[in-house]
């Protein structure tokens, strides 16, 4: 990995991408009027550019750069916030003031409708095990404006950790979130193609285990969800409770820890 800058490059845009170099700790290098397959060809590495507008990375697998944009939260939110329902929070039943950790973070459209629903008040965690896509996320949470007020607010609330997921959870103290939430990546493509596609090269493909539910169980107090194919074997064999949907290709599994057993 190495750090540049955009092809109309300035100082400042300049001093700002060895600041993020140093960092990353990875090394940065002067543009010099070069293309990015070009630089990519000599390098024979993945590039981060810093333009005047966002980060933009370009990985060696990918024919398109990854960068942050908040894909489906825009159209999503404004409906939420003309009191249109939104299968996604009628699944983690989120009150103002709770927390959530979202276990699948990517471009963090489901975090950022969770932080909606909290509040300033709540908390909404989001890990990334790569920690490039972490940081280019996190900043573009913290610098991407919309024309919606609410909206801005939520994203610049939400608490990126560049950390594997499991590991996080490991690390969780018992009943420290009200909801724990995994979307694994290989069944997004039929969703969200067009917004998601440029992630899937850096994402860590890692399937939901046991282990893992077994440890977000422990880490929240009121629900744990998972969101996945509405074909998807792992509701039965996680023992999740399926929240249908009848036109939807995806569905939600449930595991509401307040429930009373009889």
């Amino acid at each position: 990995m190495i750090v540049t800058t955009a092809g109309r490059t300035n100082q400042e845009m300049i001093e700002r991408a060895y600041k993020i170099s140093k960092v990353l700790k990875v090394p940065f290098e002067e543009r010099r009027k070069r293309s990015i397959s070009k630089l990519r060809d000599e390098r024979d590495c993945n590039i981060l550019v810093v333009g005047k507008e966002r980060l933009e990375l370009f990985y060696k697998e990918s024919s398109e750069p990854f960068f942050f944009h908040p894909n489906s939260a825009m159209f999503r939110a404004k409906r939420w916030i003309k009191g249109e329902r939104d299968p996604f929070l009628e699944a983690v039943n989120l009150k103002e003031g709770d927390s959530f950790l979202d276990c699948t973070l990517g471009l963090a459209s489901d975090s950022t409708m969770a932080s909606l629903a909290v509040g300033e008040r709540g908390k909404v965690v989001g890990t990334e095990g790569n920690r490039y896509v972490a940081y280019i996320v996190k900043e573009g949470l913290k610098s991407w404006e919309t024309s919606i007020a609410e909206l801005n607010l939520a994203m610049k609330r939400i608490e990126v950790i560049a950390e594997e997921s499991e590991k996080y959870l490991i690390s969780c103290e018992d009943k420290s979130f009200d909801v724990v939430y995994f979307d694994p990546m290989f069944h997004q493509t039929v969703e969200e193609s067009a917004g998601i596609e440029s992630l899937r090269p850096l994402a860590l493909h890692h399937p939901v285990t046991k282990k893992m539910v077994k440890e977000a169980c422990r880490v929240a107090r009121k629900r744990v969800v998972l969101k996945d194919h509405f074909r998807s074997p792992l509701f039965n064999t996680l023992n999740f409770d399926v929240h249908k949907r009848k036109t939807a290709l995806f569905h939600y599994g449930v595991k509401n820890l307040l429930k009373i057993e009889l």
